[in-house]
């Protein structure tokens, strides 16, 4: 099941996605405005949810929103795909010796075809298209084995970076979470949909340029080791977003720093994608 938040006559609810159409799933008892009362409640909820068939609206009709609005967590983890990791590695960048996680905070969140704001404070904005794995359920310890059984499923997402504020801080937080700065989307993918989320191709455009491409299976830490470090320090909530890591091929490698006016287009098989037009910063 594709589902997700559009607004539709000026209101936003909860939907899920049916060949080109959205259908309504307010109606549903015990479905909410908030997709992480959602998450939590989604098995149970399953049945009525799949058997609904109306109202439907034409998905070019509504407006698709961030999938995941209200999350507790949004943590990504750094120097995570082999290639990304040489092409540091060149650039003179330690590279760590465990996982190396930091915070987005979830007011960077915004829609899968909502402007990335280029702020006025910034010199150098760039781009990190990333497989984003969503939480399901309350969680702590959790097992790599055992890790699948948590994930409620997974989205598209760009990690956009201010990389000149994300070299003023060790823990990356301030470069990493300018408001706009976390499109999501275009939908959340259930993981039962996913036969094997570390077999897909991700790809990432710029203006049409071809910048970033590799499958998901370059990962050093795959997801379920994320959710087993994770979980080891911290309850995982659902709704909570991981970032998996950025392949190959970001801006700053390639001395191609995002530009006021750029189009930026992330893609993940059998995900869908997220396209967002940077913005000059409006004072």
């Amino acid at each position: 099941m594709k589902i997700v938040r559009f607004t539709e006559s000026g209101r936003t609810r909860i939907g899920k996605l049916s060949g080109d159409r959205v259908i309504d799933l307010s109606g549903v008892a015990g479905v909410t405005d908030s997709m992480r009362h959602m998450l939590s409640v989604l098995n149970t909820l399953r049945p009525a949810l799949e058997a609904v068939s109306a109202p439907a609206y034409p998905l070019d009709q509504v407006r698709l929103e961030t999938p995941i609005n209200d999350p507790q967590k949004y943590l990504a983890i750094g120097l995570n795909y082999k290639a990304h990791s040489e092409e540091a590695r060149a650039a003179g960048i330690p590279i760590p010796t465990s996982q190396l996680w930091f915070n987005k905070q979830v007011s960077c969140l915004t829609g899968p075809y909502d402007p990335i704001i280029y702020p006025n404070v910034v010199e150098q904005l760039d781009y990190e298209i990333e497989l984003g794995v969503v939480i399901g359920q309350r969680c702590r310890n959790v097992k790599a084995q055992d890790a699948r059984a948590v994930i409620a499923g997974y989205l598209v997402t760009n990690d956009v970076s201010a990389r000149d504020w994300q070299k003023r801080s060790p823990t990356f937080t301030l470069g990493k979470s300018f408001d706009s700065h976390g499109p999501i989307g275009p939908w959340l993918t259930t993981a039962d949909e996913i036969a094997d989320p570390l077999k897909l191709e991700m790809r990432l455009s710029v203006n049409g340029q071809t910048r970033q491409k590799m499958t998901t299976g370059d990962m050093i830490y795959d997801i379920y080791q994320q959710i087993e470090y994770l979980s080891t320090v911290m309850t995982l909530e659902p709704g909570d977003i991981l970032a998996t890591g950025t392949p190959s091929g970001v801006g700053v490698a390639l001395g191609k720093l995002l530009e006021v006016g750029d189009v930026v287009r992330a893609e993940i098989d059998q995900l869908g994608h997220i396209e967002n037009r940077v913005m000059a910063e409006q004072v």
